[in-house]
């Protein structure tokens, strides 16, 4: 013999059969097929299971999000120095260690200055030497400091000039009674005799203004040889003074200043040490800006242009992005790894890069397209799955969406998918909500 029921009506035992189950289920924390449900709400014990969760909100927003070259590379120093000193001698000290950070002349070390002082001594007194043969080829000619020369003023040049000027006055005047006594003796007025007188008297004049004369460019050679040692006197015046200030730079060579602000990265001498050009006294970089080397593929090189902005992200800090710009482009690509080297220059300015961190980044470059973004506080992290989820608020009930990560904006994540513009979610106690959870704003 067989049951039948009509339909809307159920035998007794299925009707208590359902309610026996639910007793159960309830019993083991009510939760829900689909897992969503949180494990330790205590419903039974506190408040009703259907309480709303008490929930901020922020709307999805749509932005444009500019194409970009996802690459690697390493950041490097914008400069290194291994400074050295100028000099050769022995490290009196050294001012820096290993971290330390240096302005821009600053003292890193110094050498023994010893012998520098000597050879700067031994040059001013050659200087004050050369300065007295100046004085004293002056005073030979009658000359003080910084006159310039005129022979007809040194005294010994003008009264040769003088007795030279005599002798001509004097051999003007023989000669012309010379030649007064020659016609009166072609006339037969005077005698030979006396006009032989005349003549002699200039002869003797004649010889006198030559001796005269003589004299004269004598005095005049001889000033002039003067004024040349005075000249000479005042080259090596000169050539004393270019000493001291050799001297002098020698000096200051002994002291090792930082070629630019940065961090000591190495110290490689200690005082006591004997140094030449040729060793490192320390090596300093410069961190700010810092630079990132970037492998980009040669399909990608045409896209990348000097002045793009570039996004900077490292492992020791996953939660920031380095903001840059490219600075350099290697016009060549690597035939084996079909790539070129891109660098740009980060702003470091809390020093939080180092040098030869790996780092990833991405270049912007012409177009782009519409994304979703969202607050970081509405993702939600979900464990078994590993999978990132948020929650839609429509009419006051939570609607789950399973989510893709994009790139991140300050705090703001792009939503590669799972959420649309203009849409409500949820911002705090993701960790109470579940499909169809009832919440207030």
């Amino acid at each position: 013999m067989h049951s039948y029921f009509w339909p809307g009506r159920l035998p007794a035992f299925t009707i208590s059969l359902a309610l026996s189950l639910s007793v159960v289920f309830s019993s083991c924390g009510g939760k829900s097929p689909q897992g969503e449900r949180p494990q330790n709400q205590q419903a039974a014990n506190t408040e009703p299971a259907d309480a709303p969760v008490q929930v901020t909100v922020a709307k999805t927003e749509a932005r444009n999000v500019p194409a970009v070259i996802q690459t690697t590379g390493s950041l490097v120093a914008d400069e290194t120095s291994n400074v050295a000193p100028k000099v050769a001698g022995k490290v009196a000290n050294v001012n820096v260690n290993i971290g330390d950070f240096v302005s821009q002349g600053s003292v890193i070390a110094k050498i023994d200055d010893s012998d520098a002082r000597r050879q700067l001594a031994s040059a001013q007194a050659s200087v004050k030497q050369a300065i007295a043969a100046v004085r004293q080829a002056e005073a030979r000619l009658g000359l003080g400091p910084n006159s310039s020369f005129n022979a007809s003023a040194i005294p010994e040049v003008r009264s040769a000039n003088a007795n030279y000027e005599q002798a001509l006055a004097e051999l003007r005047q023989a000669e012309a009674n010379e030649k007064r006594y020659r016609d009166l003796v072609q006339s037969g007025d005077t005698a030979m005799i006396t006009y032989e007188q005349y003549r002699t008297a200039r002869d003797t004049a004649r010889a006198r203004a030559n001796a005269a004369k003589e004299q004269l460019d004598a005095q005049i050679n001889n000033a002039k040889q003067n004024n040349q040692a005075i000249a000479s006197a005042q080259a090596s015046v000169e050539a004393a003074q270019t000493q001291v200030e050799t001297a002098k730079q020698e000096l200051a060579d002994t002291v090792v200043r930082a070629p630019f602000s940065g961090f000591v990265t190495n110290r490689q001498v200690a005082p006591g040490e004997y140094v030449s050009s040729a060793n490192t006294i320390a090596t300093i970089i410069r961190s700010n800006p810092i630079k990132i080397q970037m492998q980009v593929a040669e399909a990608d090189v045409p896209s990348v242009l000097i002045g793009r902005g570039v996004s900077v992200q490292v492992d020791a800090y996953r939660d920031r992005r380095f903001a840059g710009t490219v600075s350099a482009i290697n016009p060549s690509v690597d035939p084996n790894s079909r790539s070129a080297i891109v660098e740009a220059k980060v702003e470091n300015g809390d020093n939080a890069l180092r040098a030869g961190m790996f780092a990833t980044a991405r270049i912007n470059k012409e177009g782009g397209a519409t994304g979703i973004f969202v607050p970081r506080s509405a993702v939600y992290s979900h464990e078994p799955t590993g999978s990132f989820r948020a929650f839609v608020i429509v009419d006051g009930v939570a609607k789950l969406r399973v989510i893709q990560l994009g790139a991140e904006e300050g705090d703001s994540i792009q939503i590669l998918s799972g959420l649309s513009s203009d849409e409500t979610v949820a911002t705090s106690n993701l960790d109470q909500l579940y499909e169809g959870a009832k919440v207030t704003v």
